[in-house]
Parts: C-alpha cells; sequence; structure tokens
C-alpha cells in the first residue's frame, strides 16, 4: 500500500504542474486582454487547488504510513505554503462581487505556488520533471 501511495503521490505532481501552468496562462490572458472575470478562471484555480489538496492528503497518508524522515521537513513546509499561496486568490474572488473579480490575483497565487511547488519538489532531491 506504501508503494501505490508513493507512486500516487509523486505521479500526481505532474497534473498539478500542468494545472498550475494552464491557470498562470490564461490569468495571463484574461488580464491581458481585459476580459471580464469568467467561469473557465473559476474551474481552472479550483482545479488547481483542489489537485494540490488531493496531494497533500496523500503526503499525509504516506507520512502515517511510516515513510517520514527529517530531510522531508522542508518539502513539508514548501507543499503546505505553496497550497496556501494557490487557495488563498480562490477564496478572495469568491467572496467578491462580480464586477471587482480580477484575473490577476489568481495568475501570482499560481505562480507563486509553482514556485514553491519545485522549490519543495528539488528539497527532496527529485527532478521537477522526469
Amino acid at each position: 500500500m506504501s508503494n501505490f501511495l508513493l507512486n500516487a503521490h509523486s505521479g500526481l505532481r505532474y497534473l498539478i504542474l500542468l494545472g498550475g501552468v494552464l491557470t498562470v496562462l490564461y490569468a495571463a490572458y484574461g488580464w491581458a486582454a481585459r476580459r471580464t472575470y469568467d467561469r473557465t478562471m473559476r474551474i481552472l484555480a479550483t482545479s488547481f487547488v483542489g489537485t494540490i489538496h488531493l496531494q497533500i492528503l496523500l503526503g499525509l497518508a504516506l507520512l502515517f504510513s511510516g515513510r517520514f524522515q527529517p530531510a522531508l521537513m522542508g518539502h513539508l513546509f514548501m507543499m503546505l505554503f505553496a497550497a496556501a499561496a494557490a487557495q488563498i486568490p480562490v477564496s478572495v474572488m469568491r467572496r467578491r462581487a462580480e464586477e471587482q473579480k480580477s484575473y490577476l490575483p489568481h495568475g501570482i497565487g499560481a505562480l507563486v505556488a509553482l514556485g514553491l511547488i519545485a522549490s519543495g519538489i528539488l528539497a527532496i532531491g527529485r527532478p521537477i520533471v522526469g
């Protein structure tokens, strides 16, 4: 079971990276074209955050299955900060009035999250892609 969790946790990063890149690109396009905030942005950003949350659950399952090493602390905290960076714009935009919603917070939040994710992956000596 532990190998399955490790492979699932390791493989899910590709979906997360793809979701993050798509979120950043769509946010940049929406912001540059001065488009009104749309449903696609909300779905992309929410999907990106949802996959990060799933990744955290898989990571916690790995942690509680006995695969903890002290060297993972940096990885763990980087990933928690990445989840927060991605979640905050989604939560803020959900509460704003329709005319106040913007693409830019999603783009910045996803970009910061991607940077933290890349740093967290490198912190455990794994390649980001490959």
